[in-house]
């Protein structure tokens, strides 16, 4: 009787494709210089903070006119740089101001949602109108749902539905009611 023994052993050796993978990602780096700006902008920060540490030091026992001479050399190399490096720095200002504008609607939201509920808690019309549109949207969560033999368990349905907002259950509820 013959038996034959088949061992699953990779060809390549972890390291190595590591170590590939780490050289791929350091030659895509340098290709797109898009990735380096943020440690463009980081040396910006230091060598204005140094510029600022140096120029203290050795403007603090001038004269006026001399001071006066050195800070209008350091604007003006501050300003040189800033107009080098102004794409670096409109990308990261574009990019703080879309995460501003992303957390003000996150907290308008929230704060619109929050409104609702108390003008709900004191309503019981709205209130009712409220859990309609809820039900509503369950019902069509469940409609939407492919049909299996076996039932899930309640728990998987519950996480795999998203509850609506109340701001968008009484738009959907009231878009519904005019149309």
């Amino acid at each position: 009787m013959t038996s034959f023994v088949h061992v699953d052993q990779p060809t390549v050796h972890p390291g190595v494709e590591r170590a590939s993978v780490l050289i791929d990602q350091i030659q895509a780096a340098r290709r797109n210089p898009q990735s380096a700006r943020p440690l463009v902008l980081l040396l910006i920060a230091a060598m204005v903070a140094a510029g600022l540490v140096a120029a203290d030091k050795l403007v603090s026992n001038w004269d006026e006119g001399r001071l006066l001479a050195a800070w209008t050399v350091l604007c003006a190399a501050a300003f040189a740089v800033l107009a080098l490096y102004a794409n670096v720095l409109r990308a990261g200002v574009q990019r703080g101001s879309a995460l501003w504008q992303g957390f003000a609607q996150r907290r308008a939201a929230a704060s619109s949602d929050a409104r609702f509920l108390a003008t709900a808690q004191n309503d019981p019309r709205i209130m009712q109108e409220l859990q309609i549109a809820m039900t509503r949207q369950r019902d069509a969560v469940v409609a939407a749902e492919p049909t299996v033999q076996a039932a899930p368990a309640p728990v998987a349905t519950a996480r795999a539905t998203r509850t609506p907002t109340l701001y968008e259950a009484m738009r959907r509820m009231n878009s519904s009611r005019y149309y």
